[in-house]
């Protein structure tokens, strides 16, 4: 909603407006789900009880996992212990791939970041794309350029 209102009522000669904007941003709860169905079925959290590479993964299961958990009652977490290795989180999604993402070294908001991040993934494999451009019909006269080659 944009509103404009003169900035002085009372000088006849001024041509200022002051100019209030104002957005509102709605995020729903299901912002990466696929026609309405969390994609992401399991997530395991997997960290070492003696190394210091797993140290930010011990607090975050400390502190923000039972949240997490709460917050995702759709999502099963399941956390493994695994002596002598680094942390990582493990995402399984309903089309049978797998995500892993190392969370060597990292602090309780970045693991935090990483694991919204696999809840909210699709779970679809990276394809590179060929061109910079992808379109229905391609010009058969090639991409258009400002440089001019006579």
């Amino acid at each position: 909603m944009i509103r404009v209102r003169p900035a002085s009522l009372h000088k006849p000669f001024s041509s200022s407006f002051n100019i209030a904007v104002s957005f509102t941003v709605r995020v729903s709860a299901s912002k990466m789900a696929l026609r309405g169905v969390w994609q992401l079925k399991k997530l395991i959290v997997s960290y070492c009880d003696w190394g210091g590479s797993s140290r930010g993964i011990r607090a975050f299961m400390e502190t923000e996992l039972p949240t997490f958990k709460e917050k995702n009652p759709q999502l099963e977490v399941v956390t493994e212990l695994i002596r002598g290795q680094h942390p990582h989180l493990k995402g399984f999604y309903k089309n049978k791939n797998e995500r892993v993402v190392c969370v060597k070294n990292l602090t309780t908001e970045d693991i935090l970041l990483h694991a919204t991040r696999l809840r909210n993934a699709l779970g679809r494999k990276v394809v590179k794309l060929k061109t910079r451009h992808v379109t229905k019909h391609p010009s058969v006269q090639g991409t258009w350029t400002t440089d001019v080659k006579f």
